[in-house]
């Protein structure tokens, strides 16, 4: 290991030799034990291959830009659930303040979600996606499962609409609104391009306890 990470790892962490690590490769994890530390560059020996998961099926977080400690949150519990992608939505009902702030966290956001990756020992860092229109994000995604959740009376329980469903291809969508819910246009465009309207029940959830409730449901009906 070199550069910024050996630097952080040998002068701030104060790693010593001996000490093991977990280290991945991008397609495998392995358990590793420090040989020499020096202040750029720290080697490892590799003990032994560790096991490693990834969910068969590929779910997409299109999240509703929200206040920033509950989406960074959310992001973090979602990497930590297994998701392969977060898209962040400029939703109509956003703050438009914090969509004009967004563009500046996409490093913290980038850096959250590796730490949550590390954390739960996930192969493959989950993708992070510019700022995105609903419109544009809901066509990209109409041809795997797609799942819009929603405050309005007449949406089916979550768990109605995932009954008997087997994924066509490896790839679920899972939509989130913002604070205040998704406008009745944008539903009606998430219907258009193939989304399935779901309500988690008629207690209103703040954005981050939805995320994690919806991708838990998800993973259950879909992962096994």
């Amino acid at each position: 290991m070199q550069g910024e990470k050996a630097h952080h790892l040998g002068v701030v962490l104060r790693a010593q030799v001996g000490q093991q690590y977990e280290l991945s490769d991008g397609a495998r994890v392995y358990l590793g034990r420090i040989e020499t530390v020096a202040r750029d560059r720290v080697e490892f020996v590799l003990l032994e291959e560790l096991p490693a998961y990834e969910p068969p099926v590929r779910t997409t977080l299109l999240l509703s830009i929200v206040k920033f400690d509950a989406f960074e949150w959310a992001i973090e519990k979602a990497t930590e659930l297994g998701v392969s992608g977060i898209v962040p939505l400029a939703a109509a009902r956003s703050e438009k303040g914090l969509l004009a702030a967004a563009g500046k966290r996409a490093d913290r956001w980038q850096k959250i979600i590796l730490e949550a990756a590390q954390q739960s020992r996930r192969v493959r860092l989950p993708t992070l996606q510019p700022l995105t229109k609903p419109e544009a994000a809901f066509l990209a995604h109409k041809e795997q499962l797609g799942v819009l959740l929603s405050e309005r009376a007449d949406a089916r329980p979550l768990r109605h609409v995932l009954e008997g469903v087997s994924t066509t291809g490896p790839e679920a969508a899972l939509a989130i609104g913002p604070e205040g819910g998704w406008t009745g246009e944008e539903v009606e465009l998430a219907v258009k391009f193939g989304f399935r309207e779901a309500s988690l029940g008629r207690l209103i959830l703040r954005t981050e306890t939805a995320v994690v409730a919806a991708l838990a449901s998800l993973s259950y009906a879909l992962n096994g």
